[in-house]
């Protein structure tokens, strides 16, 4: 897998951190490495230091390609993903598209044997490398291909590229098809897919339990849970910075109420508009949406909650970007944050058309109100 001497020009290479890759390669050569041992070396060294955003102190120890840490599952999120399948009764696993075996790695951690299948040859050799010493096993094929009469349970992450390496958005194009994840199910009842947070709601069958998650307020992946696994219709889950976890729960079918702008608004986490879950969301803070097709909550009262970010309104003003400069100037925003939920208004012309300028801060929110585009100027809460 890696050329000889590659253990010890790592450790080098970890040893010398984020210098220059010329003064890397050159210090890497001056211990003596071939060339092609120090590019290997120093390669590793660095996806194992963008990788400390996903596995923490776990990427120390593991193995990458660029493109298999990019597609690669947050460790928090594996992990917690492991802890409910195996409390689900599971204790054999096959891993259908493991990558470099992220979530191989959890589901031995969590005490489950594994047998992972992986298309691609050097990131089928990255996975072992990554689960030695653990009850697992990586085979090179064919996912659809796999045996699954020894496993009772399936975890399935499709490819969502095409071969040339475009990103492929929806259920049309994944390897394996869509017709084959989505009927797993049927052979192994504990099924369990990993798919992108952009899913549609209507190609979810009736009975699967549809997640979303998010870590840090990035929405990183969609999730299905067969009917054996599903607990609840929709889920939002959310990994908070402290490595908490919180969970919104629901049906996803029920409508917020309407009402008007109040003092306070929470933006919802991506997590939880994604799972249609806002009108759960705002029944936790007595709230509120102003627009029937927007995910903004009013309230009257700050709440802390890790399901949004709130905000202060200061002022409710027209779409209009000569009232928008002239409220902003007597106010002195001259740092503001942009953010838009339904509206069309691109937003760095916008910025530059309102010339700010002054020395304080503040969010400006491009939305509707009651069907008319509305701009709400607020401030952060605390």
């Amino acid at each position: 897998m890696f050329p000889d001497g590659f253990a010890a020009a790592l450790d080098a290479a970890v040893a010398l951190g984020d210098r220059d890759p010329v003064q890397a390669v050159t210090a890497l050569r001056a211990q003596g490495f071939a060339p092609e041992v120090a590019a290997a070396a120093l390669t590793q060294a660095s996806l194992r230091r963008r990788a400390v955003g996903k596995f923490g102190p776990l990427a120390a120890s593991l193995f990458f390609t660029r493109t298999a840490l990019e597609q690669a599952t947050r460790w928090i999120v594996a992990r917690h993903r492991a802890a409910r399948l195996s409390s689900a009764g599971a204790h054999t696993v096959a891993d259908l598209g493991c990558g470099i075996g992220a979530d191989s790695l959890a589901f031995a951690r969590a005490g489950l044997a594994v047998h992972a299948v992986e298309a691609d040859p050097e990131t089928a050799a990255l996975a072992r490398a990554n689960l030695r010493g653990l009850p697992a096993t990586v085979v090179v094929g064919d996912a659809a291909g796999f045996d699954l009469s020894t496993v009772d349970a399936v975890f399935a992450d499709p490819a969502r590229r095409t071969a040339g390496g475009r990103r492929v958005f929806s259920t049309e194009g994944l390897s394996p098809s869509w017709d084959f994840v989505i009927s797993l199910h049927e052979r192994v009842p504990r099924t369990v897919l990993k798919l992108a947070p952009g899913l549609d709601h209507g190609v979810i069958p009736p009975g699967f339990e549809a997640q979303w998650v998010s870590v840090g307020r990035d929405l990183v992946e969609a999730c299905l849970w067969a009917p054996a696994l599903a607990r609840v219709p929709r889920r939002a889950t959310i990994h908070t910075a402290d490595d908490g976890v919180a969970e919104l729960t629901g049906t996803g079918l029920i409508a917020a109420p309407v009402g008007a702008v109040r003092r306070y608004v929470f933006d919802p986490d991506g997590a939880v508009t994604r799972a249609g879950l806002v009108a759960e969301f705002a029944a936790t803070v007595g709230g509120t949406i102003a627009d029937p097709t927007i995910a903004f909550v009013y309230a009257d009262a700050p709440v802390d909650t890790p399901f949004a970010r709130c905000l202060e309104v200061v002022e409710t003003l027209p779409l209009h970007v000569k009232r928008l400069r002239a409220a902003l100037r007597e106010r002195g925003i001259g740092r503001l944050e942009i953010r838009k939920r339904g509206s069309a208004q691109d937003v760095e012309r916008l910025r530059k058309e309102l010339k700010l300028a002054g020395p304080d801060g503040g969010v400006l929110l491009l939305t509707k109100v009651a069907g008319a585009g509305t701009a709400v100027l607020c401030k952060p809460v605390g």
